[in-house]
């Protein structure tokens, strides 16, 4: 199938896409690789396409003090290959070699997987786990938004139709951070994946892949025990909620979350 038609609009800064935006039932395009199939499939009818890949000031890469910021056009590919990335938040790196495959990678961008909220995707539940700030702009002007407030659902944030995100900013973690997910097939959708963050005796997990959206627990003591931290893991993972219980969802999470806090440094 091909897509119903549209109008299409270049933008060049992010004041032009804004403004495109105002028109009822407009899309922001940029690397396409979600919203163009669906557009094929007429799951989504677009009235308008705006599109954002020549808004330059959209596609930095900065390290400030402890945080890293990203602009919304960084490809995927580039958080997998950028050296300043590597070196200051190489979990990034590590895990968005996981999105997809090269082809995807090359084109797909940091806005259009945060904006998409797929609650499987890396990259979201990243955000997430190390309490990062999305900047999105629309015709009231700026505001900064946590991640845990921007996901609010099955691919359902809190993004207005006329606003555009234009950057995240990601606090560099403190302690290690581990990531492991669990896939049928290389690139594609994680079945479960966890990002654990070792910090002093304690520290965090988040879960994705599974629920409704990324979800990031606290952990005040991890135990030195592997089936101790079973325990916590299976008393955490509970807490997400599934419009049905998984058992075999629920044992994926509690896996993976073993392996991402191993991947941390946590003991063999």
């Amino acid at each position: 199938m091909k897509p119903v038609a549209f109008d299409y609009v270049a933008a060049t800064t992010v004041e032009e896409a804004v403004n495109a935006l105002r028109e009822p039932g407009a899309k922001v395009l940029a690397g396409g690789q979600s919203l163009v199939p669906l557009m094929n499939f007429r799951l989504s009818r677009p009235s308008r396409l705006v599109d954002i890949n020549g808004v330059a000031s959209m596609a930095h890469i900065e390290v400030r003090e402890r945080e890293l910021i990203l602009g919304a056009l960084v490809r995927h590919q580039q958080l997998v290959e950028d050296p300043e990335i590597r070196r200051s938040l190489p979990v990034l790196s590590r895990a968005a070699q996981h999105i997809g495959h090269w082809a995807i990678r090359t084109r797909g961008t940091l806005g259009g997987s945060v904006a998409h909220a797929d609650p499987a995707a890396e990259l979201p539940a990243l955000l997430v786990a190390l309490g990062a700030t999305i900047a999105v702009v629309g015709p009231e002007g700026t505001r900064e938004l946590t991640a845990e407030a921007f996901f609010e659902g099955f691919y359902t944030t809190a993004l207005a139709p006329s606003e555009l995100v234009t950057q995240v900013k990601l606090p560099l973690p403190q302690g290690a951070v581990g990531f492991k997910e669990v896939v049928r097939r290389p690139g594609d959708f994680a079945l479960a994946g966890a990002y654990v963050e070792r910090l002093g005796s304690g520290g965090a997990v988040t879960w994705f892949g599974f629920g409704d959206r990324p979800r990031r627990f606290s952990v005040r003591e991890w135990p030195s025990d592997p089936e101790d931290r079973r325990h916590v893991w299976v008393e955490l993972v509970r807490n997400v909620p599934v419009e049905e219980r998984d058992q075999y969802k629920y044992e994926l999470a509690v896996a993976v979350a073993e392996e991402s806090y191993r991947d941390a440094g946590g003991e063999e």
